[in-house]
């Protein structure tokens, strides 16, 4: 399984984005509310359900942590002792991790991109504590994935297609976007 994680205050590109070519790359994709309800709106007052709350998720059979980004959503994501007690043991075990638009800071603040290559938003270079910015918008180090902002949403989501299913899938669905 996938969760895609839904702060108040998300990027709903960066987030319905992600959901959508996950599951059409057959992908076991889910959001997850952060709140007390599984109603969260975004950063655009646009309001998203959540196939589940934070509290009904077994990150057990969880296979990738995906955090999008916006200003407030990335902050309520930094302050949840939940989500940075997930993504250190993530972090840990080597599973996936992937952040977009202001998320990666997170990452670089729990001293997960140590020594590793990633991007952030422009202009919050500095907050990625540890890794090696790269001016891509998107970057993959191993089982970490980070993007730049919402219009990299597309390139990020098959970034996390390509991790699960391998390059010559993820080419092939951005060949049926006409990506290419």
């Amino acid at each position: 399984m996938i969760f895609v994680h839904l702060a108040r205050g998300f990027e709903e590109t960066e987030a319905v984005t992600v959901l959508d070519i996950l599951r059409r790359a057959d992908l076991d994709a889910h959001f997850v509310s952060l709140g007390a309800f599984r109603q969260v709106i975004g950063a655009h007052g646009i309001m998203v359900e959540a196939d589940y709350r934070y509290e009904e998720v077994d990150y057990g059979c969880c296979e990738m942590m995906v955090l999008p980004g916006g200003m407030d959503g990335t902050k309520a994501l930094s302050i949840h002792k939940g989500i940075r007690r997930q993504l250190l043991n993530f972090a840990r075990d080597g599973k996936g991790i992937a952040a977009i638009c202001a998320a990666p800071t997170i990452l670089g603040e729990l001293g997960i991109l140590d020594g590793r290559r990633a991007t952030v938003y422009p202009g919050m270079e500095d907050q990625l504590i540890g890794a090696k910015y790269i001016e891509d918008d998107v970057v993959r180090d191993i089982n970490i994935i980070t993007g730049r902002g919402p219009a990299a949403a597309m390139d990020f989501a098959l970034s996390i297609v390509e991790f699960f299913k391998g390059k010559e899938k993820a080419d092939e669905l951005a060949a049926d976007l006409l990506i290419i």
